[in-house]
């Protein structure tokens, strides 16, 4: 029998990789980016008033409802939601891909579904018709804030929900967004790099999307897009400021997930 040149087996190591790629591929596509999970966790903001201890937000985000994200699939999405009963609902933006308008009426129809005692708040995407979107969310029941700040009151303690565009950046552009609040803030931003902006600002916490957790994270590597963010997935802080980032339900790009399944997040708010 011939003794393998180095040749053949660098050929044989490549067929096996390039067979596993495609292999763990295939699982992104079929199975793993429609096994959504609800995820629990503790978000512990700096300084939070006791009459918001204990207040559960749903954050549902990243949807990009079209022909990779089906309607089934949101439907689950708000099913696991509504069981889990928050308090407060918030859509973090990326209703549709490229800002295909034939999907915005039957997403917003499916997310109509979606109650909670204190409201039903959305901020755009950068994949959002910002003409078309707002007046089909809010037409049904769905709040959404585009530059805006509205106060909700629990247990007579005022808390202040700031939502801003995916294009609104700048420290000059939130500050009169601020003025006037009277409790504590929460950020609606699609873009999880604007917690550099509201810790700056002193705001305490911060809720975004737009990662997709980085929809592909592999082993030893981590997720791809790991780099271009301060926080990939889940909890993370800067000074006295809390953020939460949630890796969605949808894909864009390559409509795979690898170690990276499909989330609406439960957050109950807990002093720092």
């Amino acid at each position: 029998m011939r003794t393998p040149s180095r040749r053949d087996l660098l050929k044989a190591l490549f067929t096996g990789a390039a067979g596993a790629a495609v292999g763990v591929g295939a699982y992104g596509f079929v199975y793993e980016r429609h096994r959504i999970q609800l995820t629990t966790a503790a978000f512990p903001v700096p300084d939070l008033p006791p009459a918001l201890r204990g207040l559960r937000i749903g954050l549902l985000t990243d949807i990009h409802h079209g022909t990779f994200v089906p309607a089934d699939d949101i439907e689950a999405a708000a099913r696991l939601l509504l069981a889990a009963e928050p308090d407060l609902i918030v859509l973090g933006g990326d209703f549709v891909t490229w800002r295909d308008r034939r999907q915005i009426g039957p997403c917003a129809e499916v997310l109509s579904r979606l109650n909670a005692p204190h409201g039903v708040f959305a901020v755009l995407g950068n994949h959002d018709d910002e003409i078309a979107t707002p007046p089909a969310l809010r037409a049904r029941g769905v709040a959404v804030l585009k530059d805006e700040r509205t106060r909700i009151i629990i247990k007579r303690q005022p808390l202040e929900l700031v939502g801003i565009r995916y294009w609104t950046r700048q420290l000059r552009e939130l500050r009169p967004i601020l003025r006037g609040a009277r409790g504590p803030v929460l950020l609606l931003a699609h873009d999880p790099r604007r917690l550099t902006e509201a810790s700056s600002l002193g705001i305490p916490a911060v809720l975004s999307g737009h990662t997709h957790g980085g929809q592909v994270v592999l082993p030893l590597v981590g997720a791809l897009a790991a780099r271009r963010f301060p926080v990939v997935a889940g909890f993370g802080r800067l000074g006295g400021t809390a953020i939460w980032v949630s890796r969605g339900l949808g894909t864009v790009f390559l409509p795979v997930r690898v170690n990276c399944p499909p989330e609406v997040a439960l957050l109950t708010l807990e002093l720092a």
